[in-house]
């Protein structure tokens, strides 16, 4: 059995989403994922699955729409490849808490830095199938916008490397 990751898209973030992560472990459980285990309420989930990456992200997808009455955006990747997006950090001596990977479903185009707008002194660089941003003094003023990440999510590199921990030791 794969252990995987999955992460969900706009959940528990800034008053929208609302799922409480107890409901998302049973509704895990349901689809057929094994030894369950959740992180924060933000939707990360880490588990056991027989099945392939794309057949887990339709069916959680599919789970989700009918909780949530909307599509809800999943990406999903397998243990040693959420270890890779934390080996892969092209900003190792930024703050955790200060850098993110943009996780996408595919490779971002080789032009998507050309897309941006916003951009006000962050450093970004393209991934596998993630952007990294390092926000330098911090998000919490960022105008970034990246085009080719709307149906991305990202999680900091603090969150990365405790779900590629989870996901090593189970």
């Amino acid at each position: 059995m794969t252990v995987y990751v999955a992460l969900l898209r706009a959940v528990n973030v800034g008053g929208t989403g609302k799922l409480p992560m107890v409901e998302l472990k049973a509704m895990c459980e349901e689809v057929g994922f094994e030894n369950v285990r959740t992180y924060i309420a933000s939707g990360n989930v880490v588990f056991r699955s027989k099945k392939s990456a794309s057949q887990l992200k339709a069916a959680l997808e599919a789970r989700l729409q009918v909780y949530a009455g909307k599509p809800v955006g999943v990406l999903v990747r397998t243990a040693a490849e959420m270890a890779e997006v934390g080996k892969a950090n092209p900003f190792p001596k930024a703050p955790g808490n200060r850098t993110v990977a943009i996780f996408l479903d595919d490779a971002p185009p080789a032009d998507a830095l050309k897309t941006i707008s916003g951009h006000n002194g962050e450093e970004i660089r393209l991934g596998k199938r993630e952007i990294y941003v390092f926000y330098g003094d911090g998000m919490a003023d960022s105008k970034l916008k990246i085009g080719v990440a709307k149906n991305g999510t990202a999680r900091n590199m603090n969150t990365v490397a405790k779900l590629a921990e989870m996901s090593a030791a189970l």
